[in-house]
């Protein structure tokens, strides 16, 4: 079978879109697997038979929907396993998004820490203790963004493969 030139652009379309929640998997103001979900619903949506199953569709959501409860869960284990209170996970998110903008990429790496350090600080919290806790909140904000990575590069290979197997391979 062959691809129509609609077909074409709307798969190109789904997969920048795609490329796009891959890229919000670490970038804190971006939503990742959400964004590859619907990517492949409106393909499904718009293509119907010439687009994947919809038992894929379900998988994509279900991980969609995991990768959000794993990367809440990473940063607060991350956080909590060294110490940190509240504040200490909310400055360490806030820091994530601020990193974006100051001194990116490695803003992305500094400033949860330093978000992390400030928000336990405000509660009285001594500097080594404080420290340590911007660290387990850095670590647990890079593990949820590292999962939610992987999440969104499988979302994608399984969207491709049923699609190319769907057009291509099976008949």
């Amino acid at each position: 079978m062959t691809m129509t030139l609609l077909e074409i652009t709307g798969l190109v379309v789904a997969l920048l879109v795609m490329l796009v929640g891959v890229a919000g998997a670490v970038l804190p103001a971006l939503p990742g697997t959400p964004l590859v979900f619907i990517a492949a619903l409106g393909h499904k949506l718009c293509f119907g038979d010439r687009s994947v199953a919809w038992w894929v569709l379900v998988i994509l959501g279900l991980l969609a929907a995991m990768s959000l409860v794993v990367d809440f869960l990473a940063t607060t284990y991350g956080a909590k396993k060294l110490g940190a209170t509240r504040r200490g996970i909310i400055g360490a998110m806030i820091g994530a998004v601020v990193g974006l903008f100051v001194f990116p990429p490695f803003g992305l790496l500094l400033m949860p820490f330093l978000g992390a350090l400030l928000g336990e600080l405000s509660c009285g919290r001594v500097w080594r203790e404080a420290a340590k806790a911007g660290v387990g909140a850095t670590l647990g904000v890079l593990a949820g963004a590292a999962g939610k990575l992987l999440c969104c590069l499988g979302m994608v290979g399984l969207f491709v493969f049923n699609l190319l197997w769907r057009l291509f391979g099976a008949g």
